[in-house]
């Protein structure tokens, strides 16, 4: 099976074949997909010019999908990174339980679903990388009442907060309680 860096190497090889250029981006998604597969294959379509079915798309427009793809993925494995030294850090001082904070890092465990968007039609159209720049912001941030992916206060409750805006899932810990939130949205 191969990895995202090696997919990314034949999405960028100008010798393969167009189909197996896209083939191999499709494929990276299921190494790395930030909003979930359909709906970051969406995003990348959207963003770049070409359509979900396309077969025989420009080179130019999959690896600008791909650096895209990439970007987004690199900040997720820093986060990941400091993640990890930070826990260390605290095992260390005799913290063994992680913090309330630290559920939605367990949930998205390798970079799927940081930023579940469960209508593919239905997502950021600011770059990847952005999305989960805000994301983690807000997870170093005091909780607030906006989303902080797009600033929208449509926060809806299924089994998980989700913006009403731009179909972000968004972690428990970036919003402050209902009760808070109504009255952060009145003064603010």
């Amino acid at each position: 099976m191969a990895g995202f860096r090696s997919l990314a190497r034949q999405v960028r090889d100008p010798g393969c074949d167009p189909a197996l250029r896209r083939y191999s981006l499709r494929k990276c998604l299921e190494r790395f997909a930030p909003y979930g597969h359909r709906a970051t294959w969406a995003h990348l379509c959207r963003r770049h010019g070409f359509g979900p079915e396309d077969r025989e798309l420009d080179p130019a427009r999959l690896v600008a999908a791909l650096d895209e793809l990439e970007e987004a993925r690199a900040v997720w494995l820093a986060y990941e990174q400091e993640f990890a030294e930070r826990r260390r850090r605290e095992k260390h001082d005799g913290l063994r339980r992680p913090a309330s904070v630290d559920d939605w890092h367990r949930r998205t465990w390798g970079g799927n679903g940081v930023a579940r968007c469960d209508d593919p039609a239905v997502h950021p159209s600011e770059p990847l990388a952005e999305v989960l720049r805000r994301l983690i912001a807000a997870l170093r941030a005091a909780p607030g009442a906006h989303c902080p992916v797009c600033a929208g206060t449509r926060i809806q409750h299924r089994p998980e907060p989700v913006c009403g805006t731009c179909g972000v899932t968004l972690p428990a810990a970036v919003l402050a309680p209902r009760a808070d939130r109504a009255r952060l949205l009145t003064v603010g």
